[in-house]
């Protein structure tokens, strides 16, 4: 509800004001004390004032209104401001309406008048701050785009704005950030997107794909190793938290990392210490981390492969990639900007629209770079794409069940998939054979699931 602020010495006209604008539907406050006005402007968030031009018994010369007036303009310029004036004041409130007040009304007054004069003021400040939030939320969105343009970030869905925007407010901060979403998304630009946009941004940005990491070399890997620390180790290593002190980390793939460096990631961002491998001397580490990850990580914590507490320590903010075939209004733009804006058919930009999109963005930026090898020039066309071929190839990939009695011809849920693998004890070529799967599906489909294989 919309407040206004009446400010006057005489009860009879803070009564008579209060109980014509309550009639009609507004908040009221009323003081006869310039002071305590002020402090009201200051606090309560008032939408307009209506104010007198004396406050001290036998005072014409409508000094002290003149004043508040002024004190009130401090406080926020933009505040509309109806004087009430004597005859005596008339002089003095046109000055004022020249710097300023909106308007002035003489003593007696018109009640209608008065009421049609608030409502319109009311109203025109609403639209006013209306459209200075819409030019400030314009003009951030403009900026946010254009840094992420910047970073080879191509977009036009509401979905990946969101994310942006999102992205540039937690830069700021040096909180943890888990960038979820499938693979071929953009969690790698949107994490060079929130260095970009750090404090940090001047300071190393060290990368690490996780599923990279060898298991028995991942100590030496994120903390390093003395000379002789393992067969092999012929002089000092620096490792990865060591390189980016007092920068950023970019732990990709974390869901893949093993139990044993889960424990070791842990420590280090507990207590921000860690030894080189070899070595009894504590080193000291400051490094923010971002994470990234195609995992359902919370999947994977009730299974036991993931460390519940190293996910809470990891996923302070997390920012979820749609996949590219819930943003459609992307497709486009990045097909565009793949192709140099190169002239499509209309039967091409609908298959570019339809298609399912597995790979994400790196599918299609892919399928873009072969047509640009294989027709340089001219109109493009939906062949060109191959959109029939992969489709037929990923049918293969997929190997569907052939036989009409197979128990296991609808997809495998993910208790399937954990029992076969129970029974089978783990053997891969085992699982797939049962599920009339080649391996590749049955990865595929046991990463989906967050299934430790």
């Amino acid at each position: 509800m919309d407040k206004i602020l009446i400010v006057d010495d005489t009860p009879a006209v803070l009564q008579a004001i209060s109980l014509l604008l309550e009639i009609h539907g507004y908040e009221v406050v009323t003081t006869a004390s310039p002071a305590q006005a002020l402090q009201y402007v200051n606090q309560l968030r008032i939408s307009l004032v209506i104010q007198d031009m004396n406050f001290t018994g036998d005072t014409t010369s409508g000094e002290e209104g003149r004043d508040l007036f002024y004190k009130i303009r401090a406080l926020d310029a933009h505040l509309p401001v109806i004087l009430i004036t004597a005859w005596t004041d008339l002089e003095q409130a046109i000055e004022l309406v020249k710097a300023g007040a909106v308007d002035y009304i003489a003593k007696p007054w018109d009640d209608q008048k008065l009421v049609n004069t608030v409502a319109n003021l009311v109203a025109l400040g609403k639209a006013k701050q209306n459209n200075e939030k819409l030019m400030r939320q314009t003009s951030e969105l403009a900026t946010n785009k254009q840094a992420a343009t910047a970073l080879g970030l191509v977009y036009a869905s509401v979905g990946m704005q969101r994310i942006v925007d999102m992205a540039i407010q937690v830069a700021k901060s040096d909180i943890s950030v888990l960038i979820s979403g499938p693979n071929g998304s953009g969690k790698e630009k949107i994490a060079a997107l929130i260095q970009a946009n750090s404090t940090l941004s001047k300071q190393a940005f060290i990368k690490v794909n996780c599923a990279a990491l060898p298991a028995d070399l991942i100590e030496a890997e994120l903390f390093g190793a003395e000379a002789g620390a393992y067969t092999g180790a012929n002089k000092r290593r620096i490792g990865l938290f060591e390189a980016a002190d007092g920068g950023t980390l970019f732990l990709d793939e974390i869901g893949t990392l093993s139990y044993s460096g889960q424990t070791k990631l842990l420590r280090v961002l507990q207590t921000g210490e860690f030894q080189r491998l070899g070595s009894v001397e504590t080193l000291k580490t400051k490094v923010r981390i971002i994470s990234a990850t195609n995992a359902d990580l919370l999947a994977r914590i009730s299974t036991g492969a993931f460390r519940e507490d190293l996910y809470y320590r990891l996923n302070v903010i997390e920012l979820n990639l749609p996949a590219l075939s819930a943003r459609q209004d992307d497709v486009m733009p990045l097909v565009n900007h793949f192709l140099k804006n190169r002239a499509l058919s209309l039967s091409a930009e609908k298959a570019l629209l339809t298609h399912h999109w597995p790979g994400n963005v790196r599918e299609l930026e892919n399928i873009c770079k072969r047509v640009a090898v294989l027709k340089p020039q001219g109109v493009v066309e939906q062949e060109d794409f191959g959109f029939s071929a992969i489709e037929k190839s990923l049918r293969n990939g997929l190997d569907e069940p052939q036989a009409q009695n197979n128990q296991y011809q609808q997809e495998p849920d993910k208790q399937t998939l954990q029992a076969l693998l129970r029974e089978h004890k783990g053997v891969i070529a085992k699982v797939a054979r049962s599920l009339n799967l080649s391996r590749q599906a049955l990865y595929r489909r046991l990463d989906k699931h967050g299934i430790d294989y």
